[in-house]
């Protein structure tokens, strides 16, 4: 899927990222017509007492292994970093200090993604890493797609599967196409999108909406029907972003953007499984992903 991601805002970061009261600080997306469907680390600062969003994973599930070179391995659960999540760079407040706080996250989750998935011009420090984020690209299928991705975030997309394989969630649900991974920034301003990074997928941009996005998707039917909730905009059943969310990645439902079709890790890509466990042999009733 190709995709053309729209910034609309009432303020965008600009100096000290001034934000009027109570305005949505937005970016929506005109994503792809969605017709078509696609170095050194650090350890970043804890979020400040301001951060608003924060959504923790739902109950373990039972135990997940993956396949890799050198046999199974057990997969991790971790909920998305704070610090990543766009939600936290925009808050609602006229507060200078909150605002202040909000801009050092979203610089830091700058230098992460940098650090972690490649340089994009433009946005960061190539000292940072100098490879682009094409350069990690690597192709996979999941739950039968093709899709193009950051080969750091393949092994969650496998636990994922995995897991969604091992429960009931895998049958509820057969999706028919999905994109990854984009080589030119959709976002305005200053953001950056997470799909430039590889690190973002839609799901059937056609059948989950993203009522928040300029046109043409309010005009999608889920969003012109009333009374329905965010759940009730998409064709995906809540158990597939509960399953995504037990392996770090986050859902855009939740923004404000209510862009029910994508997911972007924001875990730890190094926390994704759990060296202690390889090889170890597969619990019952649980699927490795190949």
């Amino acid at each position: 899927m190709t995709a053309v991601r729209r910034t609309f805002a009432s303020s965008l970061f600009v100096g000290a990222l001034v934000l009027a009261a109570g305005a949505a600080t937005l970016t929506a997306r005109g994503d792809e017509a969605k017709k078509d469907a696609g170095a050194a680390t650090t350890t970043p600062a804890a979020a400040p007492s301001s951060v608003a969003v924060v959504v923790p994973p739902p109950p373990s599930g039972s135990k997940v292994m993956i396949a890799t070179d050198s046999g199974t391995v057990a997969c991790r659960e971790q909920a998305a970093q704070p610090f990543l999540i766009r939600g936290n760079w925009f808050p609602r407040t006229n507060d200078a200090e909150k605002q202040k706080e909000a801009r050092k996250l979203f610089e830091e989750s700058l230098r992460y993604r940098t650090e972690k998935y490649g340089y994009f011009e433009g946005y960061g420090s190539p000292k940072l890493n100098p490879h682009p984020p094409k350069f990690y690209a690597k192709s996979m299928t999941f739950m039968g797609m093709a899709v193009q991705v950051n080969e750091r975030i393949i092994p969650a997309l496998k636990c994922v599967e995995s897991a969604l394989k091992a429960g009931p969630a895998g049958n509820e649900y057969h999706p028919h196409a999905m994109g990854g991974i984009r080589f030119h920034n959709t976002y305005r301003g200053m953001e950056i999108s997470n799909h430039v990074y590889g690190i973002a997928i839609d799901i059937e941009p056609d059948r989950n909406s993203c009522c928040g996005c300029v046109a043409p998707w309010p005009d999608h039917p889920l969003c012109k029907a009333k009374n329905k909730t965010v759940w009730e905009r998409m064709a995906m059943p809540k158990s597939w972003v509960d399953t995504f969310e037990r392996f770090g990645f986050y859902w855009l439902g939740h923004d404000v953007l209510q862009d029910t079709m994508h997911f972007e890790f924001l875990g730890d890509p190094d926390k994704v499984t759990d060296p202690a466990n390889s090889g170890a042999p597969l619990p019952a009733g649980a699927v490795a992903s190949p």
